[in-house]
């Protein structure tokens, strides 16, 4: 069943190109009904499966004579962030509601996006997993460089060199990996079965590992993140947070982790040293931006460093924390670009937070000061909400593996802290100037937010607070996963 997450999102594709020009509703109403499709069938999926299996969704010979197939499915890792995709895809299609610009063409782009990252999520052949992340690559550069602003095409560029440079990478490190094991299958539960040459992994490691890593924002690699969020506009910077930086995650667990597990080994600290640089460097960028959207972007950063530091730990809690932080961060990341993007730029046609501090935001909008706050606490880690328990099970694990490194990572947080609660105080709660008031100005005062961003909000909340007061939802799917051979080196310490 879960195979129709994909199916879903190419055929509401086919039926936006085949809708007349201009007809902006229809398209709108297509592209939320195939999100609600798609959403409902990973909510179906997600009630039937079974803890701990590896369900196979669909599996049939693609190209024979290479030994590749069409193999789709899925783990309690796969679903959680398959119902991540679903929920980010309903979130911005209404936060996208006032699309009026090639409205058709918007959502195709953007069901086509949603619809790759379903199958990379799913695929369990690799190199059908490689198609369909190139799939989800193309769509980002078209949304951006048509539909974005503040410097659109590089934005889209950068995004797109650095995204297709890490897709090389992964290439290479597949090609060979298909070529070393015999050149007969590139099913991923068969290759991990097979022993590679400890000389191999040392190099084919790092190349898979960084090149996924690249999507994931690790540090260095990160800086087309931050301008790629600026650029974009409201819901693709939500997909971008949301599960576009989440396949770089994926791909550097279930590729590169799982069939090189002697080059992890080796490579493990320095990978955990960028991930604490990276929380910590973009926790003091987020602290000094002038821009509302930078903020975010560079917060992104940082709570993708959490990911990263926690894959590496190689021990479940640490583990799960970073899948769990993979959903957490999604929902919670989407719901702060969806404020600063759509609530509050659209409005006021302004992010600097020099200007916004005299606006009077707070009566000005006050349902969209009340959504930040909540979507703030939530990225500060407040007891209650999806981030806490995510982030806490990344700390405990990386304090059994890297002690001091876990110490450092709680001085990235603290900065979180500072830089949520200042852009807070500048954006909202700034001192009204009379002249520049927005609310004082009639002329100009803000449209009322509307029902479909109210619901878009209202649910992204919900989904934070019901995992955060309940963790055992996802967990219980998550944890079991690892039990599975292929996480043998998960039960062994680590060790090949």
């Amino acid at each position: 069943m879960l195979a129709w997450t994909v199916y879903i999102s190419f055929f509401g594709v086919l039926v936006l190109m085949l809708l007349p020009k201009g007809n902006a509703s229809a398209a709108r109403k297509v592209a939320m009904a195939t999100a609600a499709a798609g959403l409902f069938v990973a909510l179906a999926g997600f009630i039937q499966f079974k803890a701990g299996e590896i369900l196979t969704v669909a599996k049939m010979p693609w190209i024979p004579s290479l030994g590749l197939e069409f193999h789709l499915a899925a783990d309690g890792i796969s679903l959680t962030l398959v119902l991540l995709t679903g929920l980010a895809a309903v979130g911005g299609i209404l936060f996208s509601w006032n699309i009026e610009h090639r409205t058709k063409e918007f959502f195709a782009f953007y069901l086509a996006l949603i619809g790759g990252v379903y199958g990379v999520f799913l695929s369990f052949d690799l190199f059908l997993l490689f198609v369909f992340y190139e799939i989800a690559i193309v769509p980002k550069y078209f949304i951006i460089a048509i539909w974005g602003s503040t410097r659109k095409e590089y934005g889209a560029m950068k995004l797109a060199i650095y995204s297709f440079v890490g897709s090389a990478m992964v290439l290479i490190g597949l090609i060979a990996a298909y070529v070393v094991s015999g050149g007969h299958t590139m099913n991923l539960l068969e290759l991990a079965k097979y022993p590679f040459p400890h000389s191999f992994q040392l190099w084919a490691f790092p190349v898979v590992f960084v090149g996924f890593a690249i999507l994931a924002g690790l540090w260095p690699f990160h800086t087309w993140a931050p301008t790629g969020h600026v650029a974009a506009p409201t819901a693709a910077s939500m997909l971008l947070a949301g599960v576009v930086m989440k396949l770089g995650a994926y791909g550097c667990l279930r590729v590169a982790m799982t069939l090189f597990p002697e080059g992890l080994e080796a490579w493990k600290m320095w990978i955990a040293v960028l991930a604490v640089i990276g929380i910590v460097y973009g926790a003091l960028v987020a602290l000094v931006q002038k821009d509302f959207k930078f903020v975010i972007g560079y917060s992104s950063v940082s709570h993708m460093g959490f990911v990263m530091l926690g894959l590496v730990t190689l021990n479940t809690i640490g583990l799960s924390g970073a899948v769990l932080q993979m959903f957490s961060h999604g929902i919670i990341a989407g719901l702060l670009f969806a404020v600063v993007g759509r609530m509050v730029y659209e409005r006021t046609h302004t992010r600097e937070l020099a200007t916004l501090e005299g606006m009077n935001l707070v009566k000005a909008m006050p349902f969209a000061v009340v959504t930040f706050v909540i979507a703030g606490c939530a990225s500060m880690g407040l007891p209650g909400f999806s981030g806490f328990i995510a982030e806490l099970q990344v700390i405990i694990g990386a304090w059994q593996a890297f002690p001091t490194l876990a110490v450092i990572t709680g001085v990235g947080i603290v900065i979180g802290v500072a830089y949520t609660l200042l852009v807070m105080q500048k954006a909202f709660f700034g001192e009204t100037q009379s002249k520049v008031g927005y609310a004082h100005d009639e002329e100009h005062e803000p449209s009322p937010i509307s029902i479909p961003e109210r619901l878009g909000a209202v649910m992204l909340i919900a989904v934070s607070l019901v995992v955060g007061l309940y963790p055992r939802i996802l967990l219980d799917l998550i944890i079991p996963s690892f039990n599975s051979h292929l996480f043998d080196w998960v039960k062994k310490g680590g060790q090949p």
